[in-house]
């Protein structure tokens, strides 16, 4: 019986992560006493930093929450953190918890609206190239204003919707006939088996243009990702002056990111430059018309009110009307009162994609308390504070941008601006020296971070979805369509951030 027991809380333990991920997660539990006993609480400190990236870089075997805080509970039980200095991190960081909490599920309830511009915008632009940019655009746009993640979550619907369409056709079967497998290619017909191809390659770009463009878009404002908030909050930035401070870096990475998005499509480079079949858009024009007709006068309502909603939202955050987090919660209430959505279950969905990463964000916090307490990074921002002043920002981007593209971005800033405020509260950096490489750590942790799924939520979300094994999007195909933005676009970023913080 007990050896049952035991194999069933192996297998329970960490899900259906791998074997050796598991017992790399138990030995870094095991190693980080005897470590704190031998070496002391510095080298233990640093160790556990090592091993939280760890989770964070592998977050495909795992959700890095159940790992993380683990080490996270560890770490306060040996004593390198105590509660009271997690909740106060926690505490100095409401905000941003607040706005994970109530602006991504506000923004859940535009779904439909959202959805209603991708679709138009795909079915009404031939060209690829104009539809790619299109597409960039427009999820730079949104991402500014609203969550990159629902975005995504927007793009993925529309995929999974089209393939699916798409898919039944092909496979011999009457549009909107019950019971598909789209995941299944078996009763494909011959005749459609290139034209699918095809499809899953224009998927694929236009996906990938997407999520690229929820980047370009999230970096320039307040709102556009979670660390821009934990950066202005510090900083004491609101949402305009956010822009301004952060726009001679971020319009110009914009501008390149649109060219490159462009170039790709024109070259057919890196995986890019796949056109819509003209049979496949037929189908999906016809499906789409038909969709408008049962579209009723309630239907209407729903996406005008999402509209004046959306309307509000901007103008809400322009004007700095409250913050952010109740400026979300408004959305909810104002969305959920006048299209009809009252019950309990039905707003709880919502909140689904927004509370795990606002559980791990706690724990980041966590770990963000053992590096105050141990003064774990002083001497590294020291070290970078006795250098030229006119280099200090690159560095600081470089750094970011290296850890944030193995890890979480949210973390790696979470950590700098920290330690960048403490240098400014202590004296030893002026007040313009503290914005130039607040906006450094900003950029840094923003752009670069789109070479892997690891430090782009979007790009992680995309991979985990449904749609990715349906457009045969690999992580090793997503980092190299990502290659030659990543490239191009951390280049402008620090030529800028070199020029405009000199």
């Amino acid at each position: 019986m007990s050896q049952s027991l035991t194999q069933a809380l192996t297998r329970n333990f960490l899900g259906n992560s791998p074997v050796w991920y598991k017992q790399a997660v138990v030995g870094f539990l095991i190693l980080n006493p005897i470590v704190l006993f031998l070496a002391g609480p510095a080298v233990t400190g640093w160790l556990l930093i090592f091993e939280f990236i760890f989770t964070l870089a592998l977050a495909l075997k795992c959700y890095p929450l159940q790992p993380g805080g683990l080490l996270a509970l560890e770490a306060v039980v040996i004593g390198l953190a105590s509660p009271e200095a997690v909740y106060h991190e926690v505490e100095g960081n409401l905000e941003v918890i607040l706005l994970l909490m109530f602006m991504v599920a506000g923004i859940f309830f535009m779904k439909s609206m959202l959805l209603w511009v991708f679709t138009r915008i795909l079915l009404r632009v031939r060209s690829k190239s104009v539809l790619a940019l299109l597409f960039s655009l427009s999820a730079a746009f949104l991402s500014a204003f609203l969550d990159a993640l629902t975005v995504t979550a927007v793009l993925i619907s529309v995929g999974v919707g089209f393939y699916a369409v798409y898919h039944q056709v092909a496979s011999g079967k009457q549009m909107g006939q019950g019971g598909h497998d789209h995941s299944n290619d078996q009763h494909i017909l011959e005749e459609k088996r290139q034209d699918l191809e095809s499809f899953r390659a224009f998927l694929r770009s236009l996906l990938m243009h997407g999520a690229v463009g929820t980047a370009l878009g999230g970096v320039c404002t307040l709102v556009g990702e979670p660390q821009n908030l934990l950066i202005a909050q510090k900083a004491g930035w609101d949402f305009v002056e956010f822009f301004k401070l952060m726009a001679p870096i971020t319009m110009p990475v914009l501008a390149a990111g649109l060219v490159t998005c462009l170039l790709l499509e024109k070259t057919g480079t890196f995986g890019y430059g796949g056109k819509l079949p003209a049979t496949v858009r037929t189908i999906l024009t016809e499906y789409a018309l038909e969709q408008d007709k049962k579209r009723t006068a309630r239907d209407r309502v729903i996406l005008i009110v999402q509209i004046l909603v959306a309307i509000f939202l901007v103008l809400a955050l322009a004007f700095h009307l409250a913050e952010v987090g109740l400026i979300g919660l408004t959305v909810i209430i104002l969305l959920t009162a006048f299209n009809g959505i009252t019950e309990e279950h039905q707003i709880g969905k919502a909140f689904e994609e927004a509370l795990p990463f606002t559980a791990l964000l706690v724990v980041f916090f966590s770990i963000v308390s053992v590096i105050h307490e141990q003064h774990l990074f002083q001497p590294i921002i020291h070290a970078v504070l006795s250098l030229e002043e006119s280099r200090q920002p690159g560095v600081f981007f470089i750094a970011n941008g290296v850890l944030s593209a193995i890890s979480d971005n949210v973390f790696v800033a979470t950590v700098y601006i920290n330690e960048v405020l403490d240098a400014f509260n202590k004296g030893e950096i002026s007040r313009e020296h503290f914005e130039s490489l607040a906006i450094a750590i900003n950029t840094g942790t923003n752009i670069p971070s789109v070479a892997t799924p690891n430090g782009q939520a979007a790009f992680l979300f995309l991979l985990t979805s449904a749609l990715a094994p349906l457009i045969r999007l690999s992580y090793g195909r997503m980092v190299w369509m990502a290659l030659p933005y990543t490239v191009v676009m951390s280049a402008v970023a620090m030529t800028m951030v070199l020029i405009e913080l000199h």
